[in-house]
């Protein structure tokens, strides 16, 4: 009876499971695309190749590899240092990691808007710089101010997936490298990476995936569509021009990022599949 009474549970458990992830994720992305597709293909590919969308994509792409790039050093020597090293402060360093999880991107954005804007303090810094080297370096309202929001909304998704592997793995072997005479990056290339690489691989995917979905902290920092505009911000200014070409168009745009998601999605599944198996993904 008890072995009925589980087969019941777990039944309805998956049914439940299958349900909200068809009704609340698979319905709407099936239907961006199917929205994307209404006009006919012809008008599907005119939407996605105009000037917005082509500058709002090269845009996106540059934004995210700058992050990528950014927080793949960092989240490295982040974790290298909170998990191979004891030292005063780590705790604290620890829990700032997390703060871009913990308050709003348009927050992110407005922040930095008040540091470079033209009342913030490091306005007057920048102001110097480009007075000495005679260039006109901006941040806000301008492409390095993107690619600052899309830094800090991605900063820890790198360092979370390394610490908990590399804390698994403790330094037993990094230290018997050292007494043995191992240099550094010896003792890095040769033990530390192979532990982490498949951790590192997939924090680079999550954090390309929530780089290219960015819309808050980016939006409080671009301003001109077809110069900082990125794909999110595209999109939105295509849904509220109110037509019904350019609701078709927003469509058609969201429908990249779908794709790309999806593409991101199996990239991460296969890694963790593969991670899993060679028992190195916590």
């Amino acid at each position: 009876m008890s072995e009925k009474k589980g087969t019941v549970t777990k039944c309805i458990l998956i049914a439940i499971t299958v349900l909200f992830v068809v009704v609340m994720l698979v319905f709407p992305l099936v239907a961006v695309i199917v929205n994307s597709l209404s006009n006919g293909f012809d008008y599907y590919l005119e939407c996605i190749q105009t000037e917005y969308v082509t500058s709002a994509l090269t845009n996106t792409v540059l934004a995210t590899v700058v992050a990528v790039a950014v927080n793949t050093f960092f989240g490295v020597m982040a974790a290298i240092a909170l998990t191979k090293y004891e030292f005063k402060g780590k705790q604290v360093i620890a829990t700032l990691i997390d703060i871009p999880f913990s308050i709003s991107p348009v927050i992110a954005g407005l922040a930095f808007i008040m540091t470079f804007g033209r009342l913030g303090w490091g306005n007057g810094i920048l102001e110097a710089v480009n007075d000495a080297l005679g260039t006109d370096i901006q941040i806000v309202f301008a492409m390095p101010g993107v690619f600052l929001a899309t830094i800090f909304v991605t900063f820890p998704f790198v360092s979370r997936e390394l610490i908990p592997v590399l804390n698994s793995q403790g330094k037993d072997e990094e230290e018997a490298a050292a007494l043995m005479g191992a240099k550094g990056f010896k003792i890095f290339r040769k033990i530390t990476f192979p532990q982490m690489k498949w951790a590192l691989l997939y924090g680079v995917i999550l954090c390309t995936a929530r780089a290219l979905g960015e819309f808050g902290a980016v939006n409080a920092l671009s301003k001109t569509r077809g110069q900082t505009f990125t794909l999110p911000l595209e999109i939105d200014a295509l849904y509220m021009a109110g037509s019904s070409e350019s609701i078709v168009g927003a469509f058609a745009v969201s429908s990249i990022l779908v794709i790309i998601a999806v593409v991101i999605l199996i990239l991460r599944s296969v890694l963790e599949y593969r991670a899993k198996r060679k028992g190195t993904l916590v």
